[in-house]
């Protein structure tokens, strides 16, 4: 219920403000075939035919079920967090799926949320990115413990990744809404810092769910096909556990698009959970550890004999 009110509370506000800052969202795009493709609308862009987005969608949804394993649910080989990195290895299906199935609707909304909120109409106006270049991570690194910035490099540094893994956006026509997916993406590694899940299939998936109830973008809730290939055991968790916490977590708390992260890195994170209204769930990666530590307790006494 929760979703479907900010569904609706969305729409009405596309409709008052597309008016005023998009005209061009209101006529129909131009059509076009792949042999005739108009020019990019800005660097990287690539334009393509209601067909070719509709075979892209289908493709990339298909081989990133396959193999859970592409960006957006694991990194099988994590990047140093203190160097410049190149995107996450085989990071293009799913950046490519969450593109193709973000138009026409799903990325405008998440763009009039932002136009609709102060802070977001600030970031959309000065555009920051979140890389190792824009953030110095040592000095993050000399932040108190209990800050947004420590919690965030910290993080980073115990899963093994960088900030300068995100692909670029390419498939999104619009150039503004474009910024908008690229910095759903920067700021992916901010959520699993302020809610602690690990990057682990469990712990991803489970991600993916909120950010379907807060953000309502497609390729979130398609992610969520991944708990399939969750252990027996990790499935009932995830049913039983992270799938409420997510949902209720992510209907009820405030646009995460929203926040000015750059600007909250000095600020107790506890006190930005419980602004944005999220509650931090189980630890994860605590529950694996206790898990791991019973099977070899189990191991060491039948092979005791006792």
């Amino acid at each position: 219920m929760e979703v479907l009110l900010r569904m609706q509370r969305a729409s009405k506000a596309r409709h008052a403000l597309c008016s005023a800052t998009c005209a061009a969202c209101a006529s129909p795009p131009r059509r076009f075939s792949a042999l005739s493709r108009p020019p990019p609308n800005y660097p990287g862009h690539v334009p393509l035919t209601r067909v070719e987005r509709g075979c892209l969608a289908i493709g990339s949804s298909v081989m990133s079920l396959i193999n859970p394993y592409r960006h957006g649910f694991l990194s099988p080989l994590p990047a140093r967090a203190e160097e410049p990195s190149s995107p996450r290895p085989l990071a293009d299906l799913i950046a490519a799926l969450g593109e193709a199935t973000a138009t026409p609707y799903f990325i405008y909304r998440l763009r009039d949320a932002m136009l609709a909120d102060s802070t977001g109409r600030r970031i959309l106006r000065l555009r920051p990115r979140i890389t190792s270049q824009t953030l110095s991570l040592p000095a993050l690194r000399a932040l108190p413990t209990n800050t947004v910035g420590r919690a965030y490099v910290d993080w980073l540094d115990r899963e093994g990744v960088s900030p300068d893994t995100r692909s670029s956006v390419r498939y999104i026509d619009d150039e503004e809404c474009a910024y908008v997916m690229q910095r759903y993406r920067e700021c992916h590694d901010f959520y699993h810092a302020i809610t602690g899940l690990p990057i682990v299939r469990e712990g991803e998936v489970a991600l993916k769910a909120f950010e379907f109830a807060n953000t309502l973008i497609p390729m979130t809730a398609l992610s969520m096909f991944a708990a399939a290939t969750l252990k027996p055991q990790e499935r009932r968790r995830f049913f039983d556990i992270y799938l409420p916490w997510a949902l209720r977590n992510g209907a009820r708390s405030k646009e995460v698009i929203n926040v000015f992260w750059e600007e909250q890195l000095g600020r107790d994170v506890g006190d930005l959970r419980k602004e944005l209204g999220v509650e931090q769930p189980p630890d994860l990666r605590d529950i694996r550890k206790r898990e791991r530590e019973e099977k070899k307790r189990l191991k060491e006494i039948q092979a005791n004999g006792i």
